[in-house]
């Protein structure tokens, strides 16, 4: 069976932005992090407001209520500005929405690795790393900055992400493209996944104890971690650079910024 010519092109508009669709996999590595290490770290912490203890496995209301927060600001505030500012109908474009979004994820694991760093700071001095089962003298607020920047970096990301592959593909390609968004989240889990076991692997034949492994998270390298995450995530956005200002938009002749 032949395929007309509409087909073949549609298919090469997806082609194209494929390299875009990678690289927020990245992200989405690192949003991995709020349901595993970061609940656990909350869970170490003090999660008292006031008489009301807050469980950690909650904390993931952070960005929920951020985003609510920040959706209608960027609507109202952000974007008009925008349009002013670069005196174009879409003020910031849906790859520099992507890109600013990737910044935020560099961000949030630098935080993420200061955190636990003061966090086990804490634990040392307050003579509680071997014992797991007393709260630390630390709030669980300083966990929820990373959730706030890394939900602020999923915004950002992926509804530009979703703009991106809807106003870019035909029609009849539009329903497959706009899964990629989702796709990429899911890739991305499973990269997390892949990064602690090979972390865990070569830092456990190098010095005989893995980053990711001990007694309790105490005795963990949780801030390496995040620091690689945060090396990994730079890198990603320099990737995410090289294809962004060399795609050009269906129509326009010239790359984006």
């Amino acid at each position: 069976m032949q395929c007309t010519v509409e087909q073949v092109e549609d298919v090469k508009i997806v082609l194209k932005a494929l390299p875009i669709f990678f690289c927020t996999i990245m992200l989405n590595c690192c949003l991995a992090q709020l349901n595993t290490f970061s609940v656990e770290q909350a869970a170490t912490m003090n999660t008292k407001l006031g008489s009301f203890k807050v469980p950690p496995a909650s904390l993931s209301v952070f960005p929920v209520l951020f985003i609510m927060v920040l959706a209608p600001v960027y609507d109202l505030i952000i974007a008009p500005f925008a349009r002013k500012l670069t005196k174009t109908e879409m003020g910031i474009s849906h790859l520099q929405r992507i890109g600013f979004g990737l910044v935020l994820s560099i961000i949030s694991m630098a935080v993420a690795a200061v955190v636990e760093v003061k966090r086990k700071r804490v634990a040392i001095n307050s003579g509680l790393v071997d014992d797991a089962t007393k709260p630390l003298p630390i709030s669980f607020i300083w966990v929820a900055l990373q959730y706030l920047f890394l939900g602020s970096a999923d915004l950002f990301t992926f509804a530009g992400l979703l703009e991106f592959f809807f106003t870019e593909t035909s029609i009849r390609m539009r329903s497959l493209a706009t899964s990629l968004a989702f796709a990429s989240l899911a890739v991305g889990y499973y990269l997390s996944s892949a990064i602690v076991s090979i972390v865990n692997s070569v830092t456990g034949a190098i010095s005989h104890k893995p980053w990711l492994s001990g007694a309790n998270l105490n005795h963990y390298h949780l801030d390496r971690f995040y620091w690689l995450l945060c090396v990994l995530c730079v890198l990603n956005f320099f990737h995410y650079l090289f294809w962004a200002f060399r795609y050009k938009y269906r129509g326009i002749g010239t790359a984006t910024e």
